[in-house]
């Protein structure tokens, strides 16, 4: 076995690994963030009393986490999930800014 075969060996394990830090971070912080921004959206968009809509998104988003974790692992490849969530979670940010700007806080 030559040298260069052993490293290159020892490359593709670390960017394995890379890979797999990649996802657990884009399911972890990043879709707890993201389904949170979506939750708030969600809170100002669904019609009907506040307590009703703020329960409702407040289901919708742990839903909405598990379903981003597992997509985290199920991309291509660990930068696409950091980046579709990432984009997701920016989505939802926009909507609740727009949202609040326009109609205010209440």
């Amino acid at each position: 076995m030559s040298r260069t075969g052993g490293h290159s060996h020892a490359q593709a394990r670390w960017a394995r690994r890379g890979d797999i830090a990649l996802r657990v971070l884009a399911a972890v912080p990043l879709g707890y963030a993201a389904s949170s921004l979506c939750a708030m959206a969600l809170a100002r968009l669904l019609p009907g009393t506040r307590s009703g809509t703020t329960v409702a998104a407040a289901l919708i988003g742990l839903a909405l986490c598990a379903v981003l974790a597992m997509w985290a692992f199920a991309a291509r490849s660990g930068w696409r999930a950091v980046w579709t969530i990432s984009v997701a979670g920016g989505v939802a940010a926009g909507i609740t800014w727009l949202s609040i700007a326009v109609t205010g806080r209440a």
